[in-house]
């Protein structure tokens, strides 16, 4: 590869210290939204597209790996904002780029309401009205995408995404909102439910450095995972691991 290509910074140590100030590269792993990682049934351990991408990074920088697992959106950023992790896997939200930088997109995933069957709901734009209350995981990219855009519904926070649909029930609520692939899994076990045909969101899903890293890092960062999604490593790994329906990003998405 030429001096250019994100590879070649194995040997620009000024650089690794910036990603990796303590040693070992430590990737914040989110394991509430489904199609960026699981935990393998077999071993217990995080695996996914948001694994992979880590891995290679972090064989990129030359550094050992450790994986930071939580279990939302939210602790995710806190781990950045904490200095818990030195990278980590968000939807692209204004609110986090102010301790973020983010990088383009490597993944679009689509955002969608579900209902009760006997729900008179059937399109989104029936959600924002008086007396609706639309479950959300908190700090989720739903959650703060909903915040600016809701103003008549009620939002009710969930403590993470892959609790939502059993928070929906059990506080008879109106609305659950989410990743689609996450709705269909959880709505499928509980059964009465359905998901309005339309999406009300796409996720620009990135990884990001915190700012403070420097620019030089958030520089390396966004090559890497321009070259992840068009080098065919980001399609590979959702196929590996099983992911329909997310869509691998281009350039300028």
């Amino acid at each position: 590869m030429t001096q250019s290509t994100p590879s070649s910074v194995q040997a620009d140590q000024s650089l690794v210290a910036q990603f990796v100030p303590h040693g070992t590269l430590r990737a914040s792993i989110n394991l509430g939204n489904p199609v960026l990682a699981n935990l393998d049934p077999k071993t217990g351990a995080p695996v996914g597209v948001s694994v992979d991408l880590a891995t290679e990074l972090a064989k990129r920088l030359g550094v050992p790996l450790q994986l930071v697992a939580v279990k939302s959106a939210g602790n995710s950023v806190e781990n950045i904002e904490q200095d818990k992790a030195d990278v980590g896997f968000f939807a692209v939200d204004p609110k986090r780029a102010q301790e973020i930088s983010f990088t383009g997109p490597y993944v679009l995933i689509e955002g969608f309401y579900a209902v009760r069957n006997d729900s008179p709901i059937t399109a989104n734009e029936q959600v924002d009205k008086p007396g609706i209350t639309v479950a959300v995981g908190k700090g989720s990219a739903y959650d703060l995408f909903l915040t600016r855009e809701l103003h008549q519904a009620t939002i009710v926070r969930i403590p993470t995404s892959p609790a939502v649909v059993q928070g929906f029930i059990d506080q008879h609520l109106s609305v659950a909102a989410g990743v689609k692939q996450q709705l269909e899994q959880d709505s499928a076990k509980v059964g009465g439910m359905r998901i309005l045909p339309q999406r009300f969101m796409v996720i620009r899903q990135a990884m990001g450095v915190p700012k403070a890293r420097g620019d030089a890092a958030a520089a390396y960062l966004s090559k890497f995972v321009e070259e992840m999604a068009a080098s065919g490593f980001v399609a590979a790994s959702l196929a590996k691991n099983g992911i329909e329906g997310a869509i691998v990003a281009k350039a300028g998405d």
